[in-house]
């Protein structure tokens, strides 16, 4: 039977959800995601929603969430929806709960999914993370039925199906382990090896404090004494500790082990990293942040805007009575300087929260930044450099000169604060296409660019500190020392111009902003005709060495390079790298490399690898600019530089031409 699925196509998909949630948002990230209103009617989904279920968005939305869900479970599913609207709260249900879903094709398959309540001026909106957890059913059946077998087979069968269950487990891309009740650990499968980074050789034995964090001392002991009372934990949350030391979120079920006769003489672990979620659930939490804070922004600048013409009117009538040579008249001239301060901060609240009159027109930003580089030499001081260059002949763009103007002198007025020695400023323009990027963080629509990239050699900015610099009244200056307002009204001028913003920076390393701003060259049609990109081709049997300290980008480039032929060992820093290198004994054709790791950076380890290894191909990676790499002598003018964020293209082709 054939469902009738219509919807409005010319409605916003923005407006489904009050602006509050953009696609390109929901599309980073990594699961299914379906928002419904307090009717149960779908208003929004991602891509990973529609292949997940196989429907079209267009056959998605307006339609009960009951479409996606198994039709002997619609009728409770629809109860406990309505009790869920009356108080809801963020919940995650696993898979103990036994959901299923169902495909546009009938099929039905195990889910777990995670509900978050999301208030918007429109009402109360829930978005539902949806995980097909079918590999996980099919591993925990197998378990289920090699217990069960080892329990009927004879004692000659044990050996055969012990290294079933073993093989079984070593399959899982969990950590599974097992401890006793003192904690210590007594098995270790290849899942927790990849996660936690110790070998089985390295970790039986030992306590499984060696796991946790400083600040969780009594975690363990209350776990343990749990599992003494034969009670179990279920999708426990918490943080864990590898070898490198580096701190995963992960979700934890511990279950206690028993002997023949029944007695507990240890507890089994299942840990799964969670950390990619949870730094997609703050990005959404960071999103929805903003867009509060801007909506809040704009309603105070109009409001005080008001109140600035009442004392400015009330200015004119004083002036008007005051004889202009008399004392007092000083009093009215500090009037209008506090009014004309006030409208400053008034237009840059208005400028963060998009609600500011712009007039954008057609314009080159290459011929822009030669006028704005002529204010900045007395704002910057004599002790700095400037640089203005371009990759590209012209860079077109649709934007509010004014406020092109205002995004530079605010990046500089920051530059010049993180320089108090001196040091250089950099502006560099090109164009670049993006069909597909290996950055997690990218969520910017397919298409043509115009990239502007702000960079200082500076003292540069820690993760904590860039988590909040795009928030208004957020500054790390002395107080009375700035307004915390011109990143934000950065970020706003960025998102009203239909743009994005990205932000790399390291404590000692300086800072990069990268503008992009559609391109806009074909609006007045001197748009070169754009040529399809060629990918080089494969090249089996040749062996890159990836060194990159994000695991997710690592993870990505790696399986990309493999999918095209290429043979791939990596490394999460430049020490394990070298220490790697060292204990290898087959041939390298290519180091890929990030630059700026902890440790160990990318240019020292192709320095200590040289003796060895004189002849190797090197790529380098980085979110700063080659411009700035250069000045600061991180690298060498000349060496290949392969800018993050990249496409699958740009990547192939660099590695393609640097081994040729």
């Amino acid at each position: 039977m054939k469902t009738s699925l219509h919807r409005d196509p010319s409605a916003p998909e923005e407006a489904m959800v009050g602006g509050l949630l953009s696609s390109d948002l929901l599309e980073a990230l990594p699961d299914a995601i379906v928002a419904v209103d307090h009717d149960g009617t779908i208003v929004q989904v991602n891509s990973q929603a529609r292949e997940l279920f196989g429907y079209d968005r267009g056959e998605l939305i307006g339609q009960k969430i009951e479409l996606l869900v198994p039709e002997s479970y619609r009728g409770k599913h629809q109860h406990h929806r309505e009790n869920y609207a009356e108080a809801p709260k963020t919940r995650r249900m696993g898979a103990e709960l036994d959901l299923y879903g169902r495909r546009r094709n009938g099929s039905e398959f195990p889910v777990e999914v995670s509900l978050s309540p999301i208030s918007t001026p429109k009402g109360t909106f829930v978005l539902s993370a949806i995980r097909d957890i079918s590999d996980r059913k099919r591993v925990a059946e197998e378990l289920r039925r090699v217990n069960e077998e080892l329990h009927r087979r004879t004692a000659e069968q044990l050996g055969e199906y012990r290294s079933r269950l073993a093989s079984i487990i070593d399959s899982s891309e969990d950590a599974i382990l097992s401890k006793d009740l003192n904690g210590m650990i007594t098995s270790w499968n290849r899942g927790a090896e990849n996660i936690y980074g110790y070998t089985a050789e390295e970790i039986v034995g030992k306590h499984i404090s060696l796991l946790t964090p400083a600040d969780r001392p009594d975690e363990i002991s209350e776990i343990l004494e749990k599992i003494e009372r034969g009670e179990s934990t279920e999708h426990y949350e918490s943080v864990r500790v590898t070898k490198d030391g580096r701190h995963l979120n992960v979700s934890i079920s511990v279950s206690p082990l028993h002997d023949a006769a029944g007695n507990i003489i240890g507890a089994s672990a299942i840990a799964r990293d969670i950390s990619a979620q949870k730094r997609a659930e703050g990005q959404l939490r960071q999103a929805q942040k903003m867009e509060a804070i801007g909506r809040l922004a704009g309603g105070v600048a109009h409001d005080f805007n008001n109140v600035l013409a009442i004392i400015n009117a009330c200015r004119e009538f004083l002036r008007d009575r005051i004889d202009p040579a008399a004392d007092t008249s000083v009093y009215v001239d500090n009037i209008r300087k506090a009014t004309e301060r006030g409208a400053l901060l008034t237009k840059q609240l208005l400028a963060f929260s998009r609600t500011s009159a712009v007039q954008p027109r057609l314009l080159d930003l290459n011929e822009r930044l030669k006028d704005i580089s002529k204010l900045l030499r007395p704002l910057m001081g004599d002790d700095v450099e400037i640089l203005v260059t371009s990759k590209s002949p012209t860079a077109i763009v649709e934007a509010d000169p004014g406020q092109l103007d205002q995004i530079v002198i605010n990046l500089a007025v920051n530059a010049r604060d993180a320089m108090p020695r001196g040091g250089k400023f950099i502006l560099e323009t090109g164009t670049v296409r993006f069909d597909e990027t290996l950055d997690r963080h990218q969520t910017m629509p397919a298409g043509k660019y115009v990239q502007l990239a702000v960079s200082d050699s500076g003292v540069g900015m820690d993760e904590a500190t860039i988590s909040h610099i795009f928030e208004p009244f957020f500054t790390t200056k002395e107080v009375g020392k700035g307004t915390g307002l011109g990143l934000a009204t950065v970020y706003g001028i960025v998102k009203q111009s239909a743009g994005h913003i990205r932000v790399y920076s390291e404590p000692g390393h300086g800072t990069t902003f990268k503008i992009y701003l559609p391109n806009a060259d074909h609006k007045v049609g001197t748009g070169p005709s754009i040529e399809a990109e060629t990918v080089s081709p494969q090249r089996e049997g040749t062996t890159i060495l990836l060194v990159e300290d994000d695991e997710i980008m690592r993870s990505l480039t790696r399986q990309l390079l493999q999918e095209h032929g290429y043979k791939v060992f990596e490394a999460n820093d430049g020490k394990s790298a070298l220490e790697w290198v060292q204990s290898y004994r087959g041939a390298i054709d290519l180091l890929l490399t990030d630059v700026v790791m902890r440790r160990m950076s990318g240019p020292e380890l192709v320095e200590r690898l040289n003796a060895s290894h004189p002849t190797l191909k090197v790529v380098y990676m980085s979110g700063y600019t080659g411009e700035l790499m250069a000045e600061r002598d991180v690298l060498k003018r000349g060496i290949t530089l392969l800018e993050k964020p990249f496409t699958r293209t740009a990547l192939l082709n660099t590695i393609h031409a640097a081994l040729d």
